[in-house]
C-alpha cells in the first residue's frame, strides 16, 4: 500500500469541538424531556443523529431522531460553534500532507455549513481536494457511507487511503471500507475502544502525528 490520500475527520480530530457537541446535545435532550448524562452523550460523539439518538434513547423512531438532530444542530450553530478552536498544529499537518503530494479529503459527520466554518477556521479551503458531510449520505458513522462516498468522489482505491479520526466510529467505518486507520486521542476516547473499533496506530493528537509524520502510515 502506498498512501495517496488522507481522509480527515474534523470534530475532535482537527478541531476541539466534541465538548461543545455534548453541550448542544444535552440541551436538545433536556428540552425534549430526556435526562441524559453528559458522559453517555460524550461516548456517542462522532455519530450523526440517526445513530446517536437511538443509542441513547432506545426505541426512538426516525422522526424523533431527526427532530432532536435538528435541534442539536440549531443549538450548536447558534451558541457553540464560534467557541470551537483548531487543535495546535492542525493546519501544519494539513500543509505537511499537501507538501508530501497527498490528496486531502475531509470526511465528516458535520453538516455542510459546519464544514465551511471549520475550513475557514483552519484556513485550509484551498488545500482540500474533496469533502463529504452528513448531507451527502443516508447513514452516519459507524456506517461506512461517508468514507465510501468520499472514496468515490475522489476516484481513489480504498487501499491507498489513510483515515485520521478521533472516534471509534471513524475507525469502524474506515475498517468496513478497507482503509488504513490512524486514531488520535484528542476526542477523549480510550485506547481500548479505538483499537477494538479497528485503529491500527494511535497518536496523542495531530501535533503528535505531525511530529512523527515520517514514520507514520501517511508517509508510506
Amino acid at each position: 500500500m502506498a498512501c495517496k490520500a488522507v481522509f480527515f475527520d474534523i470534530d475532535g480530530t482537527l478541531v476541539d469541538s466534541n465538548g461543545l457537541h455534548v453541550e448542544a446535545w444535552q440541551r436538545a435532550f433536556a428540552e425534549a424531556g430526556h435526562d441524559i448524562a453528559n458522559e453517555a452523550i460524550a461516548g456517542q460523539i462522532g455519530k450523526g443523529a440517526d445513530n446517536l439518538v437511538p443509542a441513547l434513547i432506545p426505541g426512538s423512531d426516525d422522526d424523533a431522531a431527526e427532530a432532536l438532530g435538528d435541534r442539536h444542530g440549531a443549538i450548536f450553530k447558534g451558541d457553540c460553534i464560534d467557541r470551537a478552536r483548531a487543535f495546535p498544529h492542525a493546519r501544519d499537518l494539513i500543509l505537511r500532507v499537501h507538501d508530501a503530494g497527498l490528496r486531502i479529503i475531509l470526511a465528516s459527520s458535520a453538516s455542510e455549513e459546519e464544514l465551511k466554518h471549520y475550513c475557514d477556521l483552519l484556513d485550509i479551503g484551498d488545500l482540500v481536494d474533496v469533502a463529504t458531510t452528513i448531507d451527502d449520505v443516508g447513514t452516519s458513522k459507524p456506517a461506512p457511507d461517508i468514507f465510501a462516498v468520499a472514496r468515490d468522489k475522489a476516484g481513489i482505491d480504498a487501499a491507498d487511503v489513510v483515515v485520521v479520526g478521533d472516534a471509534p466510529y471513524d475507525m469502524d467505518a474506515a475498517r468496513k471500507c478497507g482503509m488504513v486507520r490512524v486514531a488520535v486521542r484528542s476526542g477523549g476516547f480510550a485506547d481500548d475502544a479505538l483499537f477494538e473499533a479497528g485503529a491500527q496506530t494511535i497518536y496523542d493528537d495531530v501535533a503528535d502525528l505531525l511530529a512523527g509524520f515520517d514514520a507514520s502510515p501517511l508517509a508510506r
